[in-house]
């Protein structure tokens, strides 16, 4: 492949299906970049003492593609070495144990990826429109991100 043809992507997807690692860091995988760092959020099996059974996650699809692509961009504001950008984030049931989102970015260095992708999954958590349900063996509660900021609007 031509360095010319590698140009920046972001890949953004959210799904009900199963999400993967090796289709995740493939997509930002260059022969310009020596780095490719990924974040694996998984499904615990635990909170706060209550046994977990799985999560659900709901999204209001559109405006939460929108904020992720945001984010990339914002992302390659900070680092303008970061070359691909992948975020995967899964709706529906996760049950223990799997990916409720992934994040790979690629840079020619590790710095940069690393801290992109902190970046990528702090902003996220904050300001993407993505809502979590924890249920447990004999309840359920949504959740919201303690960092998100219209949920800290009112207080």
């Amino acid at each position: 492949m031509e360095e010319s043809e590698d140009v920046p992507k972001d890949f953004v997807k959210l799904k009900c299906d199963k999400l993967s690692v090796d289709e995740v860091s493939e997509l930002v995988v260059s022969p310009c970049c020596g780095a490719v760092s990924l974040f694996i959020g998984t499904t615990r099996n635990n909170f706060e003492g209550k046994k977990v059974i799985h999560l659900e996650y709901e999204a209001y699809t559109s405006m939460a593609e929108t904020e992720i692509k945001k984010i990339c961009r914002n992302a390659r504001q900070k680092w303008p070495s970061v070359k691909h950008i992948a975020v995967h984030h899964r709706l529906g049931v996760v049950p223990i144990t799997e990916a409720s989102v992934i994040i790979a970015v690629s840079s020619p260095h590790r710095v940069e990826s690393l801290e992109a992708v902190m970046y990528c999954i702090n902003t996220l958590k904050t300001s993407v429109p993505i809502w979590k349900k924890e249920i447990y063996e004999d309840e359920y509660s949504w959740k919201e991100n303690k960092e998100c900021f219209w949920a800290n609007s009112e207080k």
